[in-house]
């Protein structure tokens, strides 16, 4: 197929088994059907559908788009795709909205391709795709963990690289410059299919995190970038280390700031985590990316309690 095409394996797949290929002038039936030199395949590639998933008209943040992609600054508290227990109201829904007939088809529907997710309550920095090569060189950069994520984030404790009983945790070491990198593996929770856990056969992680700021001894303010992106990675990690998100309702545990903290500080309502960073090469253009968000309005004022 022409490179410009940018048709996937599945979905040159799926051609097939719609009967829009025809090799010789007659229709494939098989995908693992037999070719040879000088057949002629025709493939007929219909025009985009429109997407199951509705459009909503719903306030973005927008730090770029073109016609093969849009940056935006998700808020904490909205869903990135649409899923049984919120149908409605997500990132998806707002940018079909958004996006309407600029929209060339992923997979052969209207819609814009996710390629990374980040939580319903961790705000910050996302990049969708809006045409299908857009899709495919997105996707392959986050699968060879070649894309720049920061994300900064308020935790229980100050973690320090020479700190004896973290260095003996497993899969945690230092680097130099007060880098404390965790390696280990990650997969879904024994007993609570909602939670992932640290395991030793699970599917590799690495984190990588260095304190930018501390509140005392009881938080910090932190830096940390993945290597790669498992799912709640960076709060399983903290996590594993005896410092767990602030807000965290899941990983955190029975950690809870000191009663001389503001108790809009003790109780606050999120995981403190923010996608500050996200830098890619764009998948078209080739062109390096780099786009940077500021600490949302709550995470800022909890350092200022903390800091206070």
């Amino acid at each position: 197929m022409p490179e410009a095409e940018d048709l996937s394996r599945s979905r040159l797949v799926r051609l097939i088994a719609e009967g829009r290929v025809q090799v010789n002038g007659v229709v494939a039936e098989d995908a693992s059907g037999p070719v040879a030199e000088g057949d002629a395949v025709v493939v007929t590639v219909p025009a985009p559908v429109p997407s199951h998933v509705g459009a909503e008209a719903i306030t973005l943040t927008i730090l770029y788009e073109d016609d093969d992609l849009i940056v935006v600054d998700k808020p904490a508290g909205m869903v990135v795709h649409p899923a049984p227990g919120s149908p409605s109201g997500t990132l998806v829904n707002a940018l079909l909205a958004h996006c309407g007939d600029t929209l060339s088809g992923v997979g052969g529907e209207r819609r814009p391709g996710i390629v990374h997710r980040i939580d319903k309550d961790t705000s910050g920095l996302l990049v969708a795709a809006k045409s299908d090569r857009a899709h495919h060189g997105l996707a392959d950069q986050f699968a060879a963990h070649s894309v720049e994520r920061h994300y900064r984030a308020i935790c229980h404790g100050v973690p320090a690289a020479g700190d004896p009983r973290l260095r003996g945790l497993p899969g945690v070491s230092a680097e130099a410059g007060g880098v404390i990198r965790i390696a280990t593996g990650l997969a879904r929770h024994r007993h609570d299919r909602q939670r992932q856990a640290v395991t030793v056969a699970g599917r590799r992680a690495v984190t990588r995190l260095r304190v930018e700021e501390a509140f005392g001894d009881h938080a910090a303010l932190l830096d940390c970038w993945l290597e790669t992106g498992r799912t709640h990675q960076i709060r399983v990690h903290l996590s594993h280390a005896g410092h767990a998100l602030v807000g965290d309702p899941v990983y955190g545990g029975r950690r809870r700031l000191p009663a001389s903290v503001p108790d809009s500080a003790r109780t606050f309502p999120r995981q403190a985590l923010h996608a500050a960073t996200l830098g890619f090469v764009h998948p078209v253009t080739g062109t390096t990316m780099r786009f940077a968000s500021p600490l949302p309005d709550d995470m800022a004022g909890l350092a200022a309690m903390l800091r206070g």
